[in-house]
């Protein structure tokens, strides 16, 4: 059993995590940054939880690139081949749930 509280956790640069659990095939990290991720595509599905500050989520749909205000508390999900790229406003920590081996 293990209790971490997110709000407490930092890291030494932007997008380190603390890997909580390896479930099957799937990784649950907790992730701090205040750095945007860049533009990517994930081999498999994502989940992307906001768990403390802001983030604006662009992703494409369609040939446009839209933008997302995800807040404590929001979840986003990318199926596999969506493209996406995280830009926190200031601090925020995100719980990520997707297949083992992603970056």
């Amino acid at each position: 059993m293990n209790i971490v509280r997110s709000r407490d956790y930092t890291a030494a640069r932007a997008w380190d995590a603390l890997a909580l659990a390896v479930m099957r095939d799937a990784t649950v990290r907790l992730h701090w940054t205040d750095q945007p991720y860049p533009w990517h595509v994930n081999d498999g599905e994502e989940v992307f939880a906001v768990l403390d500050g802001e983030v604006a989520m662009h992703y494409r749909e369609n040939g446009r690139e839209l933008v997302a205000q995800l807040r404590a508390g929001d979840i986003f999900y990318a199926a596999e081949g969506d493209a996406h790229s995280a830009h926190p406003l200031g601090q925020a920590r995100i719980l990520v749930v997707e297949r083992a081996g992603s970056a």
